[in-house]
């Protein structure tokens, strides 16, 4: 059974409450929705940024907030990390030159690797990568 994978902005949208993502991430096995570290890495350094720019307590308090509402969700979810073989994957693309971002790139590489399929809305850029099983939830 396939892994459906979330990219960084599909889980944006799920912790923003869009109505379509929302509807059909928990109508999943657990075991067949997941995320990349990739996705972690990219998020975490997102809050840590925005923390750094705050000026004000309630500010301060309510990106902590958001931060500990994005660890519970990844909590619930399988995570698949940049291993070795989707570090060889992606050198392979970039060798490419398909004109994708590196984060991208890599979270490729893991959903190649785990044969499974990218949920995402960026079909432009996820769409150059060969072989790439991706769907939208968003519509």
């Amino acid at each position: 059974m396939s892994v459906y994978v979330l990219d960084t902005d599909t889980l944006s949208l799920f912790q923003q409450g869009q109505a379509e993502v929302v509807r059909r991430c928990p109508a999943q096995p657990p075991d067949r929705l997941a995320v990349t570290i990739l996705t972690v890495q990219e998020q975490t350094l997102g809050w840590y940024t925005r923390l750094t720019r705050c000026r004000r307590d309630d500010e301060t308090a309510r990106i902590y907030q958001r931060w500990c509402d994005f660890v519970a969700i990844v909590g619930q979810l399988r995570v698949l990390s940049f291993s070795e073989p989707a570090i060889r994957r992606y050198r392979q693309l970039e060798g490419l030159r398909l004109n994708v971002g590196k984060m991208d790139l890599r979270i490729a590489a893991v959903v190649l690797e785990e044969q499974g399929t990218l949920v995402t809305r960026n079909a432009r850029d996820f769409g150059r990568v060969p072989g790439l099983v991706q769907v939208d939830w968003s519509v």
